[in-house]
């Protein structure tokens, strides 16, 4: 603001030296004229509307977090790197719970306006369209669970002597811990730094950039995901955790036996269920083998995975990118961690490379995992894959709606996404032929690698690398309502 008479150095200016003062402070005070729009609050997703937010597409996100257990306090600072899709005055992030302290948009203070789950900037200057920008958010407070619409618990899960602390994120819980763009169709790098006290780990994607560090009694994590990262695949473990790490197969030599290259697996396990996970946790790469020789080179640079206590305290599971995480020796719904980690590795290719253009598209994610168990338990020595396919023809619950179409967003994780899914995929096996069929299964992740893709991308895909009418299987298998009377249909 202009300073008062008696504090000027010069009380006596010409009246064209003070018209000049005058002009450069309005200019320095005031923003640019407004040329920009409000990006949408909410992508309109079928199944859920308000989540993510329009205007912008992020490319990485840098997060600078420090958790204090015994308070069960978070406090954090979010760099997001991002490109305004269209001219910017404001734009909104996703942050449910949490205060945010502070924000800069290019270097300058922004406004900040909370309400909900819904955190708006809106920057000094508007952002034009195409312009990369950062935005930082340093933001506060008590991290806490999400409720999905469904009664699921997602978000910040916390043991109940608060000595565990897991934060996952599908569909939405990703904005209990760190504000952003929070739909599957906004993918992004990320750079996770995490301080916690001395004798915790924090745990988080992708690999430690550096060994951790420690000083005045508290360690500091520093992760880092390459490859680009759905929002709700971010995932955030603190405990006392005992790891096991190894060597997996990424991808295989021309004779298709000898590794080509391989990745490390860190193996987690809250330290109540270490030594009875250790096994299954060591069969990693066994699963891994498996999964390379069916889906091409495997999409990122480690694997591994996060058990924690039962599902009674912070049990979850979910595919979270590169390290799966699992409750307790089960997968929370009483399925042995063996069977359970053969369908979260191959997520790592169908749902986390190649990640929904939105919430419709779940079937691509879940019908191709458990395809892989089919497979899996047919080459051990089980049922047969067609043997798996009959026995969901006959599930009634199966068919309370088409894969391709859940009707809400309680639908979202119901049976028909996960094995209406895989009867889809036999069903084009059947169509097609199995050397087709192995082959679409290494195509399909390779051409999307790191993108999004729907339905009607998967549909054209297939369609268009085979002499095959398909259009049966589309129109009764993924989109039809109806169960055929025969599996044969």
């Amino acid at each position: 603001m202009q300073s008062s008479p008696h504090h000027r150095t010069r009380r006596h200016l010409t009246l064209a030296t003070a018209a000049v003062a005058a002009l450069a402070l309005t200019s320095c005070t005031q923003s640019d004229p407004v040329t920009g729009t409000p990006g949408s609050h909410g992508l309109r997703d079928p199944l859920f509307p308000k989540l993510g937010n329009g205007g912008y597409d992020v490319s990485h996100y840098a997060l600078d977090l420090d958790y204090d257990p015994a308070a069960h306090h978070l406090k954090g600072t979010a760099e997001i790197t991002a490109k305004a899709t269209q001219g910017l005055s404001a734009f909104n992030l996703d942050l449910a719970g949490l205060t945010a302290d502070s924000a800069t948009v290019e270097g300058e203070r922004a406004a900040v306006n909370q309400a909900g789950s819904e955190l708006t900037l809106r920057p000094r200057h508007d952002l034009r369209a195409g312009e990369t920008f950062k935005a930082v958010v340093r933001y506060s407070g008590t991290p806490r669970p999400v409720t999905n619409t469904d009664g699921a618990r997602e978000g910040w899960l916390r043991s109940a002597d608060g000595k565990l602390s897991v934060a996952v994120g599908q569909p939405s819980g990703s904005m209990a811990w760190f504000p952003g763009n929070n739909h599957p169709s906004d993918k992004a790098t990320y750079d996770i730094k995490v301080t916690v006290p001395q004798g915790r780990t924090a745990i988080s994607n992708g690999e430690l950039r550096n060994p951790p560090t420690t000083a005045n009694g508290r360690t500091t994590f520093d992760w880092r995901m390459r490859e680009p990262m759905a929002s709700y695949l971010a995932m955030l473990s603190i405990g006392t955790f005992n790891v096991w790490e190894g060597k997996a197969t990424a991808e295989f030599g021309a004779d298709g036996e000898t590794p080509k290259r391989t990745v490390p697996v860190y193996a987690a396990a809250e330290e109540s269920v270490d030594a009875k996970s250790l096994a299954l946790r060591k069969q990693i790469p066994e699963l891994m083998d498996w999964a390379v020789t069916y889906f091409g080179p495997y999409p990122f640079d480690s694997i591994g995975s996060v058990v924690t206590r039962g599902r009674g305290d912070v049990g979850y599971a979910l595919e979270s990118q590169t390290k799966p995480v699992y409750a307790g020796v089960t997968d929370g719904e009483g399925a042995s961690l063996d069977e359970a980690q053969l369908h979260e590795i191959a997520h790592q290719w169908f749902g986390n490379s190649v990640s929904p253009k939105d919430w419709r598209d779940m079937w691509l994610n879940e019908g191709f995992a458990t395809y892989a168990e089919w497979m899996w338990d047919e080459d051990e020595g089980g049922d047969t894959a067609q043997e798996a396919f009959v026995a969901a023809f006959e599930d009634d619950d199966n068919w309370e709606f088409p894969p391709a179409a859940p009707p809400t967003a309680k639908q979202v994780s119901k049976a028909p996404v996960y094995e209406g899914g895989a009867m889809v995929l036999h069903k084009v096996r059947q169509a097609i032929g199995d050397d087709a069929f192995f082959e679409l299964l290494e195509d399909w992740p390779a051409a999307h690698r790191g993108k999004n893709a729907s339905t009607a991308d998967f549909t054209a895909f297939v369609q268009k690398r085979t002499d095959a009418d398909l259009s049966a299987v589309w129109e009764t298998w993924l989109y039809g309502g109806e169960r055929p009377a025969t599996p044969n249909g």
